[in-house]
């Protein structure tokens, strides 16, 4: 009396092919984020060390530079990985040269 009768739905026919399509529009959003991603973070951060690299290598003896613990000097000696800092006049330090963050212009350092 108050129970229905149930009856069973066939399940619609599947076209062919449409799973490939909607599994590659689930897949879109996080192809879209990666792309944003690498615009926004990971090429600039790339195209910063490339720039870093390139002033690191072309330091030469004179150069006045500001390193990553905020000390100023004028390059001394320049070895393969470190360099010769002179602080003041008779105080030097060795530093690594990825340690060295910006090249100052002349004349900075009195």
């Amino acid at each position: 009396m108050f129970i229905s009768s149930a009856f069973a739905q066939s399940a619609p026919a599947a076209a062919g092919g449409s799973d490939i399509g909607s599994s590659l529009m689930s897949m879109l959003p996080l192809l879209l984020m990666f792309v944003v991603l690498y615009f926004v973070m990971i090429r600039p951060q790339m195209k910063r060390q490339k720039e870093h690299k390139a002033m690191i290598d072309a330091l030469a003896k004179g150069d006045e530079v500001a390193t990553v613990g905020g000390l100023l000097g004028k390059i001394s000696r320049i070895g393969d990985t470190t360099l010769g800092l002179e602080l003041a006049s008779g105080v030097e330090v060795h530093l690594q040269r990825s340690a060295v963050v910006q090249v100052l212009p002349k004349g900075t350092i009195k």
